[in-house]
């Protein structure tokens, strides 16, 4: 069975979004094995220098990577990334799956963005869109994403 981690910045807050969030995951649970870890989040006021945004983009960065294993296959969500379809984010997982890559790690950093060296150790960078969304509401997102992939992939139906 393929083990996701979806490794994301800052706590959900909202509680029809965690409402969902638990929704996907359940249904999650016939398809991958799921793992939702949430770091903490660096303050960052409105008038930070650049260098006191790269320090905590940094510090962010370092407490995702801590999570990320060697055999990790790396998915950074990331607006300069390369935007999918649903059927080709399905076709991701299928061929990691096949050459015998089963454990994906997915990154949704910060307000701020990611590091440097999380963008350095992604091994692919995916961009839902060029528009920008809520974090929170991003992560509910992805997760139907994560999975209506499982469901193209067992060749079963949902919705269009």
């Amino acid at each position: 069975m393929m083990q996701i981690k979806l490794l994301t910045v800052g706590k959900i807050k909202e509680k029809y979004i965690k409402e969902g969030i638990k929704e996907y995951s359940k249904r999650l649970e016939g398809y991958v094995k799921l793992q939702i870890i949430e770091v903490d989040d660096e303050p960052c006021p409105e008038r930070y220098s650049r260098a006191e945004i790269e320090k905590a983009k940094q510090k962010e960065g370092e407490r995702l990577l801590r999570y990320v294993g060697e055999q990790d296959y790396l998915i950074l969500l990331d607006v300069r990334g390369k935007e999918l379809s649903s059927q080709e984010f399905a076709d991701i997982l299928a061929e990691r799956s096949l050459k015998g890559q089963s454990r994906i790690a997915l990154i949704v950093g910060g307000s701020m963005g990611v590091s440097d060296q999380v963008l350095k150790r992604a091994d692919f960078c995916w961009s839902f869109s060029k528009l920008t969304f809520p974090h929170q509401l991003f992560r509910l997102m992805l997760l139907e994403q994560i999975y209506r992939a499982c469901k193209i992939n067992q060749g079963e139906t949902y919705h269009k």
